[in-house]
């Protein structure tokens, strides 16, 4: 199983970056947006399945379950959708004064 999620990281991160590397505005988002859902279950395959009980007082069991890779992934998950939130707000603000999105066209004057 975690060959398989280890392989579906490395195809997320490959399309992330593949779509950084675009043009347009839209895609960049997306590719980050994705690139961020790799870095979650990056977290959630090197975090492993644990066994055990919770961490709490007064239970007689010797093993206790992690909790730190599910608080990074909730942490994760909260911090990519504020990003892409704002990137979109941001794209969406510069299309309307600048009225486009491609990337070549948005880097000021042709004269530098």
């Amino acid at each position: 199983m975690e060959t398989l999620m280890s392989i579906l990281v490395g195809v997320l991160f490959s399309i992330g970056i593949y779509l950084i590397l675009t043009k347009t505005l839209l895609r960049i988002i997306l590719g980050t947006s994705i690139l961020g859902h790799g870095v979650n279950l990056l977290i959630i395959t090197m975090g492993g399945l644990k066994k055990g009980g919770p961490p709490l007082l007064g239970i007689t069991d010797h093993t206790f379950a992690d909790s730190l890779p599910q608080a990074l992934l909730l942490t994760a998950i909260v911090i990519n959708f504020a990003t892409t939130a704002l990137f979109l707000v941001l794209s969406y603000r510069a299309f309307k004064v600048l009225g486009t999105d491609d990337t070549d066209l948005l880097r000021g004057n042709e004269d530098e």
